[in-house]
């Protein structure tokens, strides 16, 4: 019988669901059993709702990946499989058997995340025999201006939620008169629910490396900087290996490839604030100063690091430019939409079912990624919204569900693409709330530099904190947006200009649950405590005194035995006697 592999995906969400042990107990045991076993580590192959995954490849029945593995049942797992008998249980994918995630993966098309879950990051080796580094070999014996021009044929848009033509971009820094040059990944990832260049920098380092060498070369940069904020250890770590491999191999350092082209690279590691995804402040940051926006012009292709011409890209960016140059930006541009091509990671979060990653071609519907890909939800709330962008993104409604997902059409709605975070909600969410939380992420992440950003969001975010109190008043509606139009128009940078977004959408889509709290003074989704109204029903109370006990003013008053009854005037809607009570009998409404 031949050897058989056994991988353990050691990803972040991996080893938050306890995938170390199951790596530990697989490494004791197969050091008794030494020659029927090749034990392996890899990153996260996507689905985070099914973790600990364990893929098991090398008898007949095939590859099959196995979800939710524990210490306990590994063992069993896969000896049942080196016997070639179908595992019991927790079968996720398979090519051969029936398997729960088949029909998920089905509407996939893998480019970033094609080695994911696949290779061991660590492993240059395995990178190569997935066929990484071609691309950059090709590269070489073309001249720069192909490089450039092939990316521009792709259709290729940067991935960090701009959207500008990266060929386009590359074609500025190219053409710019500098003895010195810089490229720069930007991993500085901060958007609440987003983590796809987290995976990919865990799970297949190389593949950004080799895009940013080939990056370098086209533009004539001979020194470059992946900026990756400090919690991201794994990340950092795997980064690390991957450019010690990469210099032993000769793919970074002096003459590259027995060329006459000569690349280093450099990992900084950022102190997390959400301010340095804007390209301006994370130059700032990397030359040791406090990360804040600059005024553009200049540009970073003309004035960048050091003020030198400098090109930044996004992980997701740079993770595309070897297939690009490998199969052809013809090859590229063939999938997705005229104006939106190729395809684009998502990190799916909130109500959904299939929590995780997912690679989809440009142009998909909004409602095949949740009900589809996504799995559908999670709870049997129906879906009410999906924020779309971060922070700087906006909410999407249901009745929109069938627009294709393209730059152009999810501008339209009053979102952004952004990196790909996608947080689905259900009827439970409340709309304002949402806004209350984005607007507080924003507000708290002000640089400070600007007046409108700094003092504006703050004002929105006390508007909408007394909206959720139920001390608001119809005109605080014109209030917020008027605030925000001033903010976008005078904000500095792109994070500033966008903060409004997740309030002027809930405002646009769902004024009624704004008008439900000033109005009403009644929160629709039973979130907003402060508008939420406890009542005993007598039908159901039996005088445990369980309630009475929990209330922390004794606002709730009655006999052993005898039904309960809450003093409005004196509660303070803290919900103790909700959660309290197990016969049912506290309501609120």
């Amino acid at each position: 019988m031949s050897e058989i592999i056994v991988k353990v995906g050691l990803a972040s969400c991996g080893r938050a669901a306890g995938a170390m042990e199951v790596y530990d107990k697989l490494k004791e045991y197969l050091e008794q059993n030494e020659g029927a076993y090749i034990l392996k580590r890899t990153g996260c192959i996507g689905m985070c709702f099914e973790e600990p995954i364990v893929s098991l490849s090398g008898s007949e029945l095939g590859e099959i990946t196995l979800g939710k593995v524990n210490a306990e049942n590994v063992i069993n797992l896969i000896e049942e499989y080196r016997k070639d008998i179908i595992p019991s249980s927790n079968i996720i994918l398979s090519d051969k058997v029936e398997a729960s995630c088949n029909d998920l993966f089905a509407y996939q098309q893998r480019i970033v995340l094609q080695n994911c879950g696949r290779i061991d990051p660590l492993s240059i080796e395995d990178y190569e025999a997935s066929g990484g580094y071609q691309a950059l070999r090709k590269a070489l014996t073309l001249s720069p201006d192909e490089i450039i021009n092939e990316v521009k044929i792709s259709g290729l848009r940067g991935r960090g939620g701009a959207g500008f033509p990266t060929g386009l971009k590359w074609s500025f820094a190219a053409s710019a008169k500098s003895d010195i040059k810089y490229i720069i990944c930007n991993a500085d990832e901060g958007d609440p629910g987003a983590f796809m260049d987290r995976s990919v920098l865990e799970g297949d380092p190389h593949r950004v490396l080799e895009g940013m060498i080939i990056g370098a070369y086209a533009i004539g940069a001979h020194k470059g900087y992946i900026y990756c904020r400090a919690e991201y250890p794994l990340a950092i770590e795997h980064l690390k290996m991957a450019l010690i491999s990469a210099r032993e191999k000769n793919y970074l350092g002096d003459n590259i490839l027995g060329t006459d082209f000569s690349f280093e690279l450099s990992i900084k590691e950022g102190a997390g604030a959400f301010v340095c995804g804007e390209e301006t402040a994370l130059m700032q940051s990397i030359e040791g100063k406090r990360g804040m926006p600059s005024i553009r012009p200049p540009y970073p292709a003309e004035s960048g690091l050091w003020g030198k011409p400098t090109n930044i890209n996004n992980v997701e960016t740079w993770a595309n430019i070897p297939w690009i140059i490998k199969n052809g930006g013809e090859a590229f541009k063939a999938i997705g939409m005229e104006k939106s091509s190729g395809t684009k990671v998502f990190a799916l979060a909130g109500k959904i079912a299939g929590s995780g990653l997912i690679e989809v071609p440009m142009g998909i519907t909004l409602r095949d990624i949740i009900y589809k890909v996504g799995g559908g939800m999670k709870t049997e709330k129906p879906f009410k919204a999906v924020q779309l962008g971060g922070p700087s993104g906006g909410c999407i409604p249901a009745d929109l569900l069938d627009i294709p997902v393209d730059y152009d059409s999810i501008t339209a709605t009053g979102a952004i693409m952004g990196s790909g975070g996608m947080v689905v909600m259900d009827s439970g969410t409340c709309m304002v709330d949402v806004a209350r939380y984005f607007l507080n992420f924003t507000q708290n992440e002000s640089c400070g530099k600007c007046t409108f950003c700094r003092i504006g969001t703050r004002r929105m975010l006390e508007i909408l904190n007394r909206i959720t109190e139920g001390k608001g008043e119809l005109e605080d509606l014109d209030r917020l947006e008027e605030l925000a139009l001033n903010i976008s128009k005078g904000s500095l940078c792109g994070l500033g200009q966008t903060a409004p977004n997740p309030v002027l959408t809930t405002l646009r889509y769902f004024k009624n649950e704004y008008l439900a709290h000033i109005v009403d003074k009644r929160c629709p989704a039973g979130v907003c405590t402060a508008l939420l109204h406890y009542y005993i029903l007598p039908e159901k109370c039996i005088g445990c005194t369980l309630c009475a006990r929990m209330c922390p003013v004794s606002c709730i008053s009655g006999s052993l035995r005898q039904v309960h009854i809450i003093d409005q005037s004196r509660c303070t809607h803290c919900g103790n006697c909700y959660k309290a009570c197990k016969f049912g009998a506290v309501t609120r409404e």
